[in-house]
């Protein structure tokens, strides 16, 4: 009875085993059949769609910004240079680089021995000039009262003649005695000769002293002139910069010692191209003065001023290209001679052009506009300026459209995108300002105040600025990316 049982539970179990066996072989066929009845037919794809900002076109003026480099320069500068040769004995305490000085303020003296002893003797000389020509006045005097005694003497001698040719007609003279009054006359004649030629001679001599007196007077000037030029002076109100002369030192004349530059009278010096050039000008061809915004960026805070554009270069330097223009800066607060700026241009107004993205723009002058059913139609545009990440552009039948603001390689022309407005996101904004810990907030102020090439007024504007309790946060990360933070 054991052995039927094992043997009837064999046999249910090979009959289970091939009954599962043949549902698996039917079901494999059934999918292998399904299979092969699709192989014929094409497959079906589903369109993909892109997202991508867009916003309306709005066409209006726009009055473009010309953005530029240039160098502070100021307006006048000068050489200082040694006015004689010579050993230096005493130097102002202003005479160092960045030294304040106002115009006629001593600054440098050279010994003045020999120029001293020089224009003594010039002043000497003057004396006996001016003792010469006294003499000469006196003997002139002298010879004038002469020739008028020798004039009276021979006119008693024609009194004298007449009187005795009076008394020879009479008979009572004789020929003897009128040949004698005749003889004294000519002698007196003869001596009136002579004491004119003495008077001549006296009037040479004073002219002679009048002219040697007139040259030591221009010597003793000269000799005065090279003693000042001893001492040398600051001609207007300005700084020193590239001092190179030290107390004791032997200088030769016209050696350069310093340079003098007006601080409070500066101008940017900038290039620009010649498409540029051509848009400042106006309908006469002339450059207009047009206001132009000098920024220098120190760490974050931009320290902007006002100037004018006054002129341009009258020639192109050789190696060069475009135009350098210069304008005048009315309040250079912060500026140095030699800084690199940012000088920003405003130019004429530009009408009937739209501000976008530059890119939105492609490199085929062509812009994304959104179409029926959210497609997209590519559509070319005018570029009439770059502003910076913006771009100006013109277009024709393009007003109240919607366009692309970002290009990207997988849209284009053809292509359904699911539209995203500006106007839609509720993007957080970044503060403008964040509060600093102690530990920061110190290594910040040690930064400033270590760092020698931040102009005195902008380290204490930052200093103010990073012990309030909320500093501007673009501040801070300038300063901390120039610290390597």
């Amino acid at each position: 009875m054991r052995f039927l049982g094992r043997a009837l539970i064999g046999l249910f179990l090979t009959a289970l085993t091939v009954g599962l066996l043949a549902m698996a072989g039917y079901t494999t066929y059934g999918a292998l059949q399904a299979r092969w009845a699709d192989e014929g037919r094409p497959p079906t794809g589903r369109e993909r769609v892109f997202a991508a900002e867009v916003a309306p076109l709005i066409f209006g003026e726009e009055r473009p910004v010309l953005t530029a480099f240039g160098e502070i320069r100021s307006r006048r500068t000068l050489e200082l240079r040694a006015p004689a040769e010579g050993t230096v004995i005493e130097l102002a305490d202003v005479f160092e680089d960045g030294g304040a000085v106002s115009a006629g303020q001593p600054l440098l003296r050279i010994d003045p021995a020999e120029a001293q002893s020089a224009r003594d003797t010039a002043a000497a000389d003057l004396r006996d000039a001016e003792n010469e020509l006294t003499e000469a006045t006196r003997a002139l005097e002298l010879a004038g009262e002469e020739v008028a005694a020798a004039r009276m003497q021979a006119e008693l001698r024609s009194r004298a003649l007449e009187r005795a040719e009076d008394l020879a007609e009479r008979g009572v003279g004789s020929t003897a005695a009128v040949e004698t009054a005749e003889l004294a006359e000519a002698t007196a004649n003869q001596q009136i000769l002579a004491q004119r030629r003495a008077l001549a001679l006296a009037e040479a001599r004073v002219d002679n002293a009048g002219t040697a007196l007139d040259r030591r007077r221009i010597a003793l000037a000269e000799a005065e002139r090279r003693l000042a030029q001893t001492e040398l002076r600051a001609e207007f109100d300005g700084v020193l910069t590239e001092v190179d002369v030290a107390a004791g030192r032997l200088v030769n004349r016209n050696e350069r010692l310093a340079s003098l530059i007006d601080a409070d009278d500066l101008e940017v010096a900038f290039r620009i191209s010649t498409a540029q050039y051509v848009r400042l000008l106006d309908d006469d061809g002339a450059l207009p003065q047009r206001p132009v915004n000098v920024i220098l960026d120190v760490f974050g805070l931009d320290v902007q001023s006002q100037a004018t554009l006054t002129r341009e270069s009258g020639a192109v330097e050789d190696g060069q290209s475009g135009r350098l223009l210069f304008a005048r800066i009315a309040t250079p607060r912060g500026l140095r001679v030699g800084d690199f700026v940012r000088v920003e241009v405003e130019e004429p107004l530009l009408p009937f052009v739209a501000r976008l993205p530059a890119a939105a723009l492609g490199s085929d002058g062509q812009i994304l506009l959104l179409g029926d059913d959210n497609v997209l139609e590519a559509a070319d545009v005018e570029l009439a300026r770059r502003q910076g990440d913006d771009v100006l552009i013109r277009g024709e039948g393009l007003r109240d459209r919607e366009v692309v603001l970002a290009r990207t390689p997988v849209l284009g022309e053809g292509i359904r995108i699911n539209p995203i407005r500006p106007e839609a996101a509720d993007a957080p904004e970044e503060p403008d300002t964040i509060a600093l810990e102690p530990d920061r907030r110190a290594r910040l102020i040690a930064f400033v105040e270590g760092n020698n090439f931040i102009p005195a007024d902008v380290r204490e504007r930052l200093l103010r600025q990073l012990n309030e309790d909320e500093v501007p946060a673009r501040m801070v990360a300038r300063l901390e990316a120039r610290m390597g933070s």
